[in-house]
Formats: C-alpha cells, sequence, structure tokens
C-alpha cells in the first residue's frame, strides 16, 4: 500500500489518455503487494529490472539518473585481463616506490610535493599505459590525448624513469626548475615540452579542455583537415575537482554531441584537499546523475572482488540499501577503524544486516572497508576501460572508487590531512616496501635518504614496459611538434587596409573581420583559419560569413533556418568552419586553446582567431588564457568592442578599460591596441609571420591579442616615409607632426593608441589654432610591447651590454613634454613612463565604467579632446611655456571648470 506519510501529487502522466486504466491499476497493485510482502527493497528491484528491461528492448523509457550503489560491471561480465598481472604489478610497484622517494627527497630542500593522490590512482594509469592509451609514433601521429591529474604527476615522472626517459638526476630536480633542468611540479607543458601536452592542475580546466579537445578533433575530420578517428581523449579528475563549475560546464556539449573519443576517469578516493568531498552525501550517485542527465554513459568501478560473495549473500538487499544510505565521511571512517568498530556502526544497521556481518571474519571485514576498491584492481579497471572505449553514441565516465594514499600506510590512507603530507619516514618506507614486496635490502634503506630503485634496464619489467608501449605506438604521454610551416598569404588584402576606407567610416572590428574573411579564401592557407565567438557573431559584423564559411555542427542543419529566404541565412553544416558556441566564454577559450595546440597535438597548424565581447574574454577566463600559454597555443584573440568609453550604454560590467593590463601579466600575449585599420593588417600580417611563419623553427610558441572598436571612423591610409611599419609593430611611431609651427611655438608630443587617436588630433587642432600649442600626434599600438622590449635592454645592461630602449630612441630629442591618452586606465600607457626621457604625464578611464553616450562618458572620465586640450597646457604650464592663466581659461571654455 502507498506510504501514509508521503504525500500523493498530480503527474503529469493525468494529461495524458490511459486506454485501460485497469490495467493500469493492476500493475500499481501487484508493486503494491511485492513492497508488502517481500520488503520496499525487493520491489525498487523490480522496477528496476523492468525498467532496465525496457530500455534494452527498445522502449522510449526515460532512463533511471542513478543505480545502485554497486559496481556496473558484475565480476562474471568482465573481460579476460589480456597482460601479465603479476608483472604489472611489479611494475606499479616500482613506479609507486619511486614517486613516494621523488617527493619526500623534495622535501627536504622544503619542496614538498604530493604522494597521496597517484598512491591512490596508481592502477587506474597504468592500465591505461600498459593497454589503452596510444602514443604518438603510430601511423597517424596523434595518439591520445591524456590529461593527467595535476597532483599525480610524480607517478608519471616514476614511469618515465622506469622506461628511460627520465635519470636519478632528474628525478632528484623535481620542483627545482630554475637551472634549467629539473622537473615541473604539475604537467607544465610550457616547462616540459617533450613530455606534457596539456596543463591541467588549475582544477576544473582539465575537464573543459579535454571535453573541447574530443569535440576539436570531430572539427578537424568533417573539415576533412586530418582524421582523427585513431584519438580518443581521457581526462583523469579528481571527485573534489567536479565541484569547480568548469568542470561539469560543458557536459552536456559532449552529450548532446555524442562524442565517444572522450573518456573521464574520476577518481572517487572521497576525499578532496581538506577533507571529504561530500561529507553527508555520496559524491559516486550525484556524479552519477548529474552525467546521466547530461547524456553521458557511466562505468562505476566501485568494490574490488572481495565484496563478490559478500554481496551474494545479500538476498534481502539489506547490503546495498546500507551502502546506499551511508555518507561518504562515515565510510571514511570506516576505512580507518577496525573491525568491531565496522560489526557495530555499519552492520548493526539492521538485523538483516547483523546475520550478514555473523559471517563474517574480522580479516575479512577490514578487508572489505579498508582496502577492497575496484580502482586499486587492475583487472576491474581493464573491464571499465573497455567498456568505456567500446561504448558507441556517447561519451563515458568512469567513477572509480579508491583509498586516497593507498599503500602509504595507515598514517596517510583515508587521512584528512593527507593532501598536505609530503614525506613518509624510514620506517613507513619499509612497510611499503614489505606491502608491495619490493627487493630493496633494509641496508639501502636510510631514515634521512631514501634511495630510487630500478629493475635495471634489461630486466623483464623494464623489457615489457618498452613492448607494450611499442605495441600502443610509443611513450607517453609525450608531446611531439611537427615542424610545418605555412606559405604566406598574399598581400592583397592587407594592402587593401593600407590604402585606407576613404569617406567610408567603418570600426576597426569591421576592418579585422574584413581582412580574416579574405584570408580564409587563400587557396593555400585559407581552410586553416578557425573563427570562434560566444555568439556575438552579428555583434561583430560576422554574419557576412555564415553562408560562406558555415557553421560548424556535427548534425549538419536538420531545420529551415527562419531566414533562409535571406542572403546572409544562418547556415549549420557538418563541414562548417565558424566555431559558434553560444554564451560560453570558457567553451569558446577551449576550443581556440584546442586549435592553437593543433600543430603539436595533430601534426596540423590551424589558426584560430577568437572575438569576444569587451571584457569577457581576458577578465572572464584569465585562467584559461594562462593555461593557454603554459600550453603554447598560438593564435589571434580578438577583444571587440574595446574601450571603457566606446560601448555606448553597457555600463559597469562592460566597459573594458582594464584589459590590457591583465593581458601584460601573461608573458606569452603580444597585445596590441590598434587605432587604425593599417594597423590591424600589419600586425596580423607579422603575427603570421611569427607563429606560422614558412621557417617552422622560427616559428614562436606565443599568441595574439588585439582590441578593436565598434566606432566608425574614416581608416587613413599607412603614411608613408620609413619606420612606418616597424613602429607600429614595435608599438610607437609618430602620425602626424604639428603642421606650421611658429619657431617660437610651445611643443607637446601626444601619445594615443586605440579610439583614442581621433580625440587627440582634434585636441591637435585645438591647440594650434586656439592656443597657438604645437603638437605632435603618436600612435602607441602597443604599451606593452614598448615596455618588455625596454626591459630587455635593461637585462642587458646588467650584461655589459649597451642597448636603448625602442621608446627612449622614438621619443629622443622630441621637444616639450609626453602627455599619453588612451581608452584604458593610465596604468596601461605608464607602463612606459620610466624610459620616457621627457616630462611624463597620463590621461585615462580608471574606475567603473558607465551607461552614457561616448560623448559624455568621455567627458566624465576627462578623456574628450578639450580634456586632452587642457591637460597639455596645464603640463606646458608648469614649464612656464605657457601661462597658468591660460589652463584657467581653457577650463572654463570647454566647460571643464
Amino acid at each position: 500500500m502507498p506510504d501514509p506519510v508521503r504525500p500523493s501529487y498530480p503527474s503529469e502522466l493525468d494529461q495524458l489518455p490511459d486506454r485501460d486504466p485497469q490495467e493500469t491499476g493492476e500493475w500499481r497493485e501487484s508493486l503494491d503487494a511485492v513492497a508488502a510482502h517481500a520488503g520496499d527493497e525487493r520491489a525498487a528491484y523490480l522496477v528496476c529490472r523492468t525498467v532496465e528491461h525496457a530500455r534494452n528492448s527498445g522502449l522510449a523509457v526515460p532512463a533511471l539518473l542513478e543505480t545502485e550503489y554497486v559496481n556496473t560491471i558484475p565480476t562474471s561480465a568482465e573481460p579476460a585481463f589480456p597482460g601479465d598481472e603479476a608483472m604489472e604489478s611489479r611494475i606499479t610497484a616500482w613506479n609507486r616506490w619511486n614517486a613516494a622517494a621523488m617527493v619526500t627527497r623534495g622535501s627536504r630542500q622544503g619542496l614538498g610535493g604530493h604522494i597521496a593522490t597517484f598512491a591512490s590512482a596508481a592502477w587506474l594509469y597504468e592500465t591505461g599505459f600498459q593497454h589503452f592509451f596510444r602514443g604518438k609514433e603510430g601511423e597517424d601521429g596523434s595518439g591520445d590525448q591524456l590529461y593527467v591529474q595535476g597532483h599525480a604527476s610524480p607517478g608519471v615522472y616514476a614511469r618515465a624513469f622506469l622506461d628511460g626517459r627520465l635519470t636519478e638526476a632528474h628525478l632528484d630536480r623535481f620542483r627545482q626548475e630554475a637551472g634549467g633542468e629539473g622537473l615541473p611540479s604539475y604537467p607544465h607543458p610550457r616547462r616540459l615540452p617533450w613530455l606534457w601536452e596539456f596543463p591541467t592542475v588549475s582544477m576544473g580546466l582539465g575537464p573543459i579542455s579535454a571535453i573541447y579537445q574530443a569535440r576539436f578533433n570531430r572539427y578537424l575530420t568533417h573539415r576533412g583537415i586530418k582524421d582523427t578517428a585513431g584519438s580518443h581523449v581521457w581526462a583523469f579528475l579528481g571527485d573534489g575537482e567536479m565541484d569547480e563549475p568548469e568542470s561539469t560546464a560543458a557536459l552536456a556539449l559532449a552529450g548532446r554531441e555524442q562524442l565517444d573519443n572522450l573518456t573521464f576517469v574520476i577518481n572517487c578516493n572521497l576525499q578532496r584537499l581538506d577533507g571529504p568531498v561530500r561529507a553527508n552525501f555520496k559524491i559516486v550517485q550525484e556524479l552519477e546523475t548529474q552525467f546521466r542527465a547530461a547524456g553521458w554513459n557511466v562505468v562505476k568501478s566501485l568494490w574490488g572482488s572481495a565484496w563478490d560473495e559478500v554481496f551474494a549473500l545479500d538476498t534481502t538487499g539489506a547490503l546495498t540499501r546500507r551502502l546506499r544510505e551511508v555518507p561518504d565521511a562515515q565510510f571514511q571512517t570506516y576505512a580507518t577503524r577496525d573491525a568491531a568498530y565496522i560489526r557495530e556502526h555499519f552492520f548493526g544497521a539492521s538485523p538483516a544486516l547483523a546475520e550478514l556481518g555473523r559471517l563474517l571474519t574480522d580479516d575479512k571485514i577490514t578487508e572489505l572497508f579498508t582496502s577492497s576498491r575496484a580502482g586499486h584492481e587492475p583487472r576491474k579497471v581493464y573491464a571499465a576501460y573497455k567498456a568505456a572505449v567500446e561504448h558507441k553514441g556517447a561519451p563515458t565516465v568512469i567513477l572509480a572508487q579508491t583509498v586516497k594514499g593507498w599503500t602509504l600506510g595507515p598514517g596517510f590512507e583515508s587521512r584528512n590531512a593527507n593532501h598536505q603530507m609530503k614525506k613518509l619516514t624510514g620506517k613507513e618506507f619499509r612497510a611499503m616496501r614489505d606491502l608491495l614486496e619490493l627487493p630493496i635490502p633494509d641496508s639501502k634503506l636510510d631514515d634521512e635518504l631514501v634511495p630510487y630503485v630500478h629493475p635495471g634496464a634489461d630486466s623483464p619489467e623494464v623489457r615489457y614496459l618498452q613492448e607494450r608501449r611499442a605495441e600502443l605506438g610509443g611513450p607517453a604521454p609525450a608531446r611531439k611538434v611537427h615542424p610545418v610551416g605555412l606559405p604566406a598569404p598574399a598581400d592583397k588584402p592587407f594592402d587593401a587596409l593600407k590604402k585606407g576606407s576613404g569617406s567610408q567610416e567603418i570600426a576597426t572590428t569591421m576592418a579585422f573581420v574584413r581582412l580574416v574573411k579574405d584570408l580564409m579564401r587563400d587557396k593555400e592557407t585559407g581552410k586553416r583559419w578557425v573563427p570562434i565567438v560566444p555568439d556575438e557573431a552579428r555583434t561583430f559584423g560576422m554574419e557576412s560569413l555564415f553562408p560562406s564559411a558555415g557553421i560548424y555542427s556535427p548534425l549538419g542543419q536538420n531545420y529551415d533556418p527562419v531566414d533562409r529566404d535571406q542572403l546572409l541565412y544562418y547556415k549549420e553544416a557538418k563541414e562548417g568552419q565558424i566555431l559558434n558556441e553560444g554564451i560560453t566564454e570558457a567553451g569558446s577559450l577551449a576550443d581556440f586553446t584546442a586549435a592553437a595546440t593543433s600543430y603539436a597535438t595533430h601534426g596540423e597548424p590551424m589558426i584560430p582567431f577568437y572575438i569576444f565581447y569587451s571584457m569577457f574574454g581576458f577578465q572572464r577566463t584569465a585562467d584559461q588564457f594562462w593555461a593557454l600559454a603554459d600550453q603554447l597555443g598560438r593564435g589571434f584573440v580578438i577583444g571587440a568592442t574595446a574601450g571603457r568609453t566606446t560601448m555606448t550604454g553597457e555600463g559597469l560590467q562592460h566597459a573594458d578599460g582594464h584589459s590590457h593590463l591583465l593581458a601584460s601579466t601573461n608573458p606569452a600575449v603580444v597585445s596590441y591596441d590598434p587605432a587604425f585599420a593599417y594597423e590591424v593588417g600589419a600586425i596580423v600580417k607579422d603575427g603570421l609571420r611569427r607563429m606560422y611563419g614558412p621557417d617552422a623553427a622560427a616559428q614562436e610558441d606565443v599568441f595574439y591579442y588585439l582590441t578593436v572598436y565598434n566606432e566608425t571612423k574614416v581608416q587613413p591610409p599607412m603614411p608613408a616615409g620609413e619606420g612606418v611599419e616597424e613602429g607600429i609593430l614595435k608599438g610607437l611611431y609618430r602620425f602626424q607632426e604639428a603642421a606650421d609651427a611658429a619657431d617660437d611655438a610651445p611643443r607637446i608630443q601626444l601619445l594615443a593608441s586605440g579610439t583614442a587617436i581621433h580625440w587627440v588630433l582634434e585636441a591637435q587642432r585645438i591647440l594650434a589654432e586656439e592656443w597657438g600649442v604645437a603638437a605632435d600626434v603618436w600612435s602607441a599600438p602597443s604599451w606593452t610591447e614598448l615596455r618588455r622590449e625596454a626591459m630587455d635592454c635593461d637585462a642587458a645592461a646588467l650584461r655589459g651590454e649597451e642597448r636603448v630602449p625602442y621608446v627612449t630612441r622614438a621619443l629622443g630629442g622630441a621637444p616639450g613634454p609626453v602627455l599619453a591618452v588612451s581608452d584604458w586606465m593610465r596604468a596601461v600607457p605608464d607602463q612606459i613612463s620610466q624610459w620616457v626621457e621627457q616630462d611624463w604625464a597620463s590621461l585615462g578611464t580608471d574606475g567603473f565604467g558607465l551607461s552614457d553616450t561616448r560623448e559624455a562618458a568621455r567627458r566624465y572620465f576627462g578623456v574628450d579632446a578639450e580634456s586632452v586640450v587642457v591637460a597639455a597646457l596645464s603640463r606646458l604650464a608648469r614649464r612656464g611655456e605657457v601661462k597658468a592663466e591660460d589652463v584657467r581659461r581653457a577650463a572654463e571654455k570647454y566647460g571643464l571648470a
């Protein structure tokens, strides 16, 4: 009978016709009868079995989002293990030892490291390395893409030591990189570019990057760039890491696009950095629900083989019910307590459980709750992995349960503090040796300096390991750069920008889009452009690309677009070139990262440009940009609708006056704030040369950041004369000298970037016509590049070299003070002030943005033409070159007083 305590609510099925209510009632009564006579567990079991059978029979029945807290693959269904399990156990033991030894030895330098993560996940990695992960020496050169959990890096180093890719000297320089030969703490491709492919330790970035990498692999295939069918993406994650918003942000994308070339392996040791992941709940069940709801195939690999006979004894369902209801923190406690405690607190929960417990010895109970986890048994891990790679039509997540700190001894295992524990004592190493059955005599063990151990280059273990890797396509993980240079595109698209726009007013955003549209037509390199936009393409005037390039969709276009009868209709295509990602800057940048590193991952250089709205690029996803730099990505990042005063009406959270300052903190970013279309062309052309030029050996691991504006202006032609293009690229050149100035006229140098050049040019006119001041106008496309070059000169001077910074040379001898103006906060142009010999001042847009007209906003921040005039007169008055009274008169005249 229905539970009288449980309220009854109307059902959505009530609105659907029931052609046989009597039959429906009989089914309900049958279920009630089972519950009454055999118990709720039996009734629930029958319902689950019925739903499972219905789905397997092809009936359209909604899937269950949560299953019992048991293994998805029964032991009886596990495939035969294809390797030598005893040999692989010895290999894993060596790696466990050396990983712990490396971190412990490093702790003498106060460097620390992480031991417990790899200790729990060792078999998750080793099973993959021995049987699944494809290397880059196979036919396609791509192999699999491995996102290794950052804290597990010591285990990967230990394995590379065993297979001969690292030496003891390398291991002893773990976290000691300053001399150039050390091993980075975590997976850092920029620090160790032959080993690591993907930076993952900024938690949450690995999952979203892996999803978009798998998606980009499909993109390459569908566009005919490269067949990536043989590549599988593996992401190793922690259950605590799944709390990061980015970890689950793109699950629906992977499910929606059926990315069966993707597997997440989540190490569910039930602990995050400070304690239980879900102390009062169950993280495995929560994750299962999230992933199933997003369309993933879920494989739970929770219990070791010792549990098999116990589950067979559970004829009432009491055991599975108890496992489902015990919260994670309590289960962690069981792993640290004796059998008596477990008998009382676990088996004592019901008479049926107590009876089952009486059938088990204390040793059996201890084994069950302290060590028997599927994640520690290679056969169960192998079964889960095989199920994942064979599953079609959906990505797979493997929820593998382990014990954090496993094999490190009772002082580590399942302890809340084990993330912060950086070393083992000599006694603990001896216990670990005995547990792992390693042939290390006591005489080799020193409480102060535990040794690395290696079975020998020609030992059976090393030969086995190397043979397995050879069969799978070479070492892994490994990063391999394929030296591919691209021919320079034709000059025609760039020459068009050099000529200017005539009388037509266009924004620099549109100038960039037109340039790329032309470059995408190039016969040699056009197909390699990857336009990426987070659902603002029409804002940036990119709708003209829709029908010509197409928007990528693995399903093509299965509908008639509402604007099909228009010239610039919304066209999706399986071979589409544009990645229009919806409202997700994080996803768009993950796309960009996959494309920007394709030259190494797949040996196919792609040219991504990611265009985003205002500050929502660098501010929102700066952590991803840092990871992109670590991954040595290349491409063009476009901050469109730039500036704090050009975005009329958008206000505080949109008006960007600081992204260039954020970009300047990233050493891999080459940033520009071009004022004119011809500057955009010169910068893009040089960026293509530096990142993708024909001489592959000279290519640089940088990416470009350009800010472009939505303010339409007449675009002038590139000025004639020497040094203009060099000045654009270096960051400063004289755009327009003062005209017809008297010899004794006061002089000033006005520097500007981006759209501010137009205010400064107007100020130049006013100063000349109304105040008799001669002002030279300089365009400063990159304050940051000027600063970096100057810093290089300073560093050279410390080495005894005589080098004068470019900015100092460019402004050398220019009369009068210098006043710098931009649509950015003053700290952006102030980057170069110490290398300017003249008196320095700047104007900028410090503070929060606001909604108003451009004119009102610029007046508010004091950067409009009249404000520049008053500021220029003030600087000259300080030098006694104009009267102080003129400053006051000007401020009153322009309404600034």
